[in-house]
């Protein structure tokens, strides 16, 4: 499927840039499967006489080949040779793409020494533009990027494509609402893939596809996993237990039935390739025994919560969309605030200056949103929720009660609430001498626009 191209405009300038460098580069280009690497690659590339090729799990050398000559048919005169290709190709193409990298490497291990040779004796005093394209984070992390590879020291650059902001979501559903994007977000993210398969109103979009035979949602997940993991079945369940609330090590540990020293290799290997995050309270440090797990995005949130619960009905035909619905506003909570944390850095960072933001939680007590500027001594904290006619004044009071147990700078810092909901019955600016802000959809929908 090829993925309609709608943004990107910060990556394609820095693709192009490269592009324009008049020297070689060895661009590597990588994320997790469905986040449109290739799209951005060839949109990009575009207008370069240049050669793609897709590697797969094995005859990888001669599949290249016959694509180097379905784009220059004259070199039938050259052997099937990496070596030798290369050697053809740097006097005739002006880009090589190589996507899927870590499938030559699965194939033959040996094959990055290769191409740091293929770099160092043939292309480096070239003008070719090497683009390697890998969705196994944790493979083209560890094989490719590491200072133990042998290509760390020859690659110009690296990017790790990531997920589109919801402010850029509008690129896509011009016509919808401020609700109905919340709403998309909570389906799809930011993942291109899943973004371009909505091609109606999302609800009737979706109870379409919940009732179709070929449906995608069914097997999405499974497919994403076992393409990354030999054992999908555990960290499945590792991460059916995360979307169940199984947010610490050992809830983790006694959901699925395993000791917690056979859990610390699954869990880091899902951090890896950005399935699940670790997150600490913005007080403590990242090896704090206080660190949470939760899943990379909302398309995986979605899935287990909505989907992989009603597969049996799903595959029978009689699952309304409308049940998933019904309960739709209360999943949005944590929606709205990861936008919401995205506003904050978009619109309120140059005014306010913090230098680092979070959660804080300790013991029952949970903070959504926390930013320090620890060079001004100043605490931005925020509350988010997804209501219509919030009380802001109840709101700030709720969260004044809780400000005092964050342990930072308490006897001389300078606090300031942000209130974050639907829309709020009457806004304020002040609560007990803290500047307050109050952000709704208008206000978010402005920072859109």
């Amino acid at each position: 499927m090829i993925i309609q191209f709608k943004d990107r405009k910060k990556e394609l300038k820095e693709m192009r840039d490269v592009l324009g460098s008049g020297k070689f580069e060895l661009m590597i280009l990588y994320g997790r499967r469905r986040i449109g690497k290739t799209e951005l690659a060839l949109k990009g590339t575009e207008k370069k006489k240049r050669v793609y090729y897709l590697a797969v799990g094995e005859n990888n050398l001669e599949r290249f080949y016959s694509a180097c000559a379905a784009a220059f048919p004259e070199i039938a005169v050259i052997k099937p040779d990496w070596e030798a290709l290369f050697g053809f190709l740097k006097d005739k193409a002006e880009v090589i793409i190589i996507d899927e990298f870590q499938n030559l490497i699965k194939e033959n291990s040996s094959i990055v020494n290769l191409f740091q040779s293929i770099v160092d004796l043939t292309l480096k005093n070239s003008k070719v533009k090497l683009f390697l394209l890998g969705s196994s984070v944790s493979m083209i992390t560890s094989m490719v990027l590491e200072e133990s590879s042998p290509l760390y020291g020859r690659r110009t650059g690296s990017m790790c494509l990531k997920a589109i902001s919801f402010f850029d979501l509008h690129l896509f559903f011009p016509r919808a609402s401020m609700e109905e994007l919340v709403e998309l977000y909570g389906f799809a993210d930011g993942i291109p893939f899943y973004l371009v398969k909505i091609d109606n109103e999302f609800w009737h979009w979706l109870g379409n596809e919940l009732k179709s035979g070929k449906s995608f949602l069914k097997d999405e997940v499974d497919f994403l996993m076992k393409y990354e993991f030999e054992d999908a079945s555990t960290y499945k369940l590792i991460l059916e237990a995360i979307a169940n609330g199984k947010t610490k090590l050992n809830e983790i540990k006694d959901f699925i039935k395993v000791k917690r020293t056979d859990l610390t290799p699954y869990i880091k290997n899902l951090i890896e390739v950005k399935m699940v995050e670790r997150i600490v309270p913005i007080t403590e440090n990242e090896k704090s025994r206080k660190g949470r797990y939760y899943l990379g995005d909302f398309f995986l949130k979605f899935w287990f919560r909505h989907v992989y619960r009603n597969l049996s009905s799903i595959e029978e035909g009689i699952f309304d969309a409308n049940t998933i619905k019904k309960s739709y506003n209360e999943y949005l909570g944590g929606v709205f605030e990861h936008i919401a944390r995205q506003y904050m850095v978009k619109e309120m960072h140059s005014a306010l200056k913090f230098n680092k933001i979070g959660k804080w939680w300790h013991k029952g007590d949970e903070i959504d949103i926390v930013a320090f500027d620890e060079a001004g001594k100043k605490a931005i904290f925020a509350e988010c929720k997804w209501k219509e006619r919030a009380n802001a004044a109840e709101l700030a009071k709720q969260l004044n009660e809780k400000t005092s147990m964050v342990e930072w700078n308490n006897e001389e810092r300078k606090e300031i609430f942000v209130i974050f909901a639907k829309s709020f019955s009457k806004k304020i600016t002040e609560f007990e001498s803290k500047k307050v802000f109050c952000i709704d959809l208008k206000s978010i929908k402005k920072a859109m626009n």
